[in-house]
């Protein structure tokens, strides 16, 4: 990048400006403090180098780059450093199909798992060991055919669409159920936790959850075999497909392998889903977590149906103390009412009689006033009209009045005094207008 240089005047100081009479002090400056200076830093370090080696600036360029190339492939070997297999180095590049493509890169412990710098890393170092050219100028054969292997490798590796297919076929990344007896010695969610996770590897849903352990929560074991009773794996099988023919020639050849691809793919996808869901069977038929759960749920069950019983019991119990209770209050009541009844008939009895009684004396009284005729015998009409005027009396009034007017007249014996009585009993009616005035005659 080429640099720009700007210059910059000082500003032009003003007119009569003195520094005698204008400058202004506003601070002091601080004391000198004395230091150690000491030489530090890349550059005095590579300039020790060249010093205590006597190298020039090329000579020492070019001796560091040689040891950090070194450095870059010993973190390279210390990463990726498998032994190979003397079988391997003499296979035919043909027959690449039938390799294992993580071991041709000494990538055995990462397969799947490895990312794409990692596959990179290992080419670089397969090649720098194996390229033709460096085994010809180390006087060996100049046989290429697993070199080619490792070309072939990296190309399936570096292709997501092939690797994918290689991943869904390569056996070696399986891990095997445990035995029941291997489950029974112990380490039964560990063993069969490596189990699915080899086989989350395939699953189109991520993450996968996992197994747990025996302090999993019941929801959480749940959702574990819900997840694999229904695994929607992107599990295919195309790398194993038989070789489709090129040419347009045999056409009908071509549609046959086709079809027999197809269907060889749908039996293959079907067994694996066999496979799969036996090994969940097998995982939850072994899983105490399963019996804890189903032994909790009885004993919740069973104390559930205990304390319903109990409460309908408890229930039954106070409905029939309550019906008792309410019977005993029914039956009090009853009897309550039935002797208030009895003395109520009584009173009403006693107060009849006492109205007849009442009655009696009121009739009693006029006729014996001589029915209010002063001297000498009354007549018929006299008679009838004192008893129909008493009468009348008789009804306007209750039986509370009908005992006062009988007080009263006790002991009267003489017309003037019962008329006397009857003429107050008659004006108070017809005060209230219970009577209309002179409807009583005889007794006004």
């Amino acid at each position: 990048m080429a640099t720009t240089h700007t210059s910059l005047p000082l500003p032009v100081l003003p007119a009569g400006w003195s520094a005698d009479k204008d400058f202004k002090a506003i601070g002091t400056l601080s004391a000198a403090t004395q230091r150690n200076i000491e030489p530090v830093g890349p550059h005095f370090l590579a300039h020790a180098r060249r010093k205590r080696h006597h190298r020039t600036f090329s000579e020492d360029e070019r001796i560091q780059a040689q040891e950090n190339v070194k450095k870059v492939e010993d973190d390279d070997s210390a990463e990726i450093s498998e032994p190979e297999d003397p079988l391997m180095l003499q296979r035919d590049a043909k027959d690449w199909k039938g390799q294992d493509h993580y071991a041709v890169l000494g990538l055995t412990k990462h397969r799947y798992r490895a990312s794409e710098d990692q596959i990179k890393r290992a080419h670089r170092k397969k090649v720098l060991r194996h390229h033709p050219d460096k085994k010809a100028a180390a006087g060996a054969t100049e046989d290429d055919s697993f070199f080619k292997c490792i070309q072939k490798a990296t190309e399936v590796l570096l292709d997501p669409v092939r690797r994918r297919q290689f991943d869904s076929v390569d056996e070696h990344a399986d891990v095997e159920p445990p035995s029941k007896k291997q489950a029974q010695k112990g380490g039964y969610f560990k063993l069969w936790s490596n189990v699915f996770a080899s086989e989350g590897r395939f699953s189109k849903n991520q993450p996968v959850p996992r197994l747990g352990d025996e302090k999993s929560s019941k929801e959480e074991v749940e959702h574990f075999y819900n997840f694999w009773y229904n695994f929607d794996s992107w599990r295919s099988f195309e790398y194993q497909d038989e070789d489709v023919p090129d040419d347009n020639e045999n056409r009908d050849q071509k549609r046959h392998v086709e079809r027999k691809n197809n269907n060889a793919r749908k039996k293959k996808k079907t067994e694996d889903t066999a496979r799969l869901r036996s090994l969940v069977d097998e995982c939850l038929a072994g899983d105490d977590r399963i019996k804890k759960f189903r032994t909790e749920e009885k004993a919740r069950k069973n104390k559930n149906k205990l304390e319903k019983e109990a409460t309908e019991k408890k229930a039954k119990e106070e409905a029939e103390k309550a019906k008792l209770e309410a019977d005993k209050i029914a039956k009090e009541k009853e009897e309550v009412e039935k002797t208030e009844k009895a003395e109520g008939k009584k009173a009403k009895e006693a107060a009849k009689n006492a109205a007849k009684k009442n009655k009696r004396v009121l009739k009693s009284s006029v006729k014996d006033a001589n029915y209010l005729q002063n001297g000498g015998d009354p007549s018929p009409a006299q008679i009838d009209g004192v008893l129909n005027d008493v009468d009348l009396v008789m009804g306007k009034i209750d039986n509370e009045e009908l005992a006062a007017l009988a007080a009263k007249l006790n002991g009267k014996k003489s017309p003037a005094d019962v008329k006397a009585v009857w003429s107050v009993e008659v004006g108070r009616l017809v005060r209230e207008r219970k009577l209309k005035e002179g409807e009583a005659k005889t007794m006004t």
